[in-house]
């Protein structure tokens, strides 16, 4: 079995490794990573067959990492580590994703890699939907694709989602890329720095210069370092309004 250990902690991965070597010298570690980011371009490079994923990380986290980990098209198995023997673990055992708690028992692990099995989307909706909303990491990275190389956007540097029939864009200070998340879910997720200012768009609030008439009639809305002028729909602009009354912003 090829693994891939996955942990911002080197202890904890050294710990793994240990163990794993105790309850079978064959096994094959493909790789380490110290955070989600590098553990999905190692998992496109050394394809393994199971991945010990911790989930509290910087940059990108475990919860985040096994959502795109469950989009691939022979995703490989799925087994979280966690040091808070309180979070979230009623949503792994609904899943039937396994789970260890650290510090990792040899018993314990030798149970979990006789369980393993793939990390599908099935799984992944199960998990989703069993996390209390409070209780999930939130992102502060987006995962795209540019130019056939995985790339971590900070959240912070998004000036808007755009959905385009089957796609969202994604509009960001170095360019643009497409998601394959639905404007109702990235709202739900980020609600609390964007707003939706159209059927097909939301904006990152920090990013508003203010409203301004579109040559065609109607509200247009101004973004820090977009050129375009992006439209607000009739149906928005008093939420528009509303909103920036409440934070003291001077949209007219």
């Amino acid at each position: 079995m090829k693994i891939l250990l996955v942990d911002d902690e080197p202890s904890a991965r050294d710990r793994l490794r240990g163990l794993l070597a105790e309850i079978d010298p064959a096994t094959e570690i493909v790789g380490e990573a110290g955070d989600g980011g590098e553990a999905l371009r190692l998992i496109a490079k050394a394809a393994p067959d199971l991945v010990f994923l911790d989930i509290l990380m910087p940059r990108l986290d475990g919860i985040a990492t096994a959502r795109e980990i469950s989009k691939l098209a022979e995703p490989p198995a799925v087994v979280f580590a966690t040091a808070h023997d309180d979070y979230a673990v009623d949503a792994f055992e609904l899943s039937a994703i396994d789970y260890l708690l650290k510090p990792v028992r040899k018993q314990r692990l030798e149970a979990a890699l006789s369980k393993a099995k793939r990390f599908t989307g099935e799984a992944w909706s199960k998990l989703a939907e069993a996390l209390p909303p409070e209780r999930r990491p939130a992102r502060r990275h987006l995962c795209v694709y540019r130019h056939g190389e995985l790339r971590l956007v900070p959240l912070a540097a998004v000036a808007y989602f755009r959905a385009d029939n089957k796609y969202t864009t994604v509009r960001f200070d170095e360019g643009e890329a497409l998601l394959d998340d639905s404007l109702v879910s990235l709202e739900r997720e980020f609600g609390e720095s964007f707003i939706r200012i159209h059927r097909n768009a939301l904006v990152a609030v920090d990013r508003v210069e203010g409203l301004h008439k579109l040559p065609e009639g109607g509200m247009g809305m101004r973004l820090v370092g977009v050129a375009e002028l992006l439209e607000v729909s009739r149906r928005h602009l008093p939420g528009v309004r509303e909103r920036f009354r409440q934070i003291g912003g001077l949209v007219p």
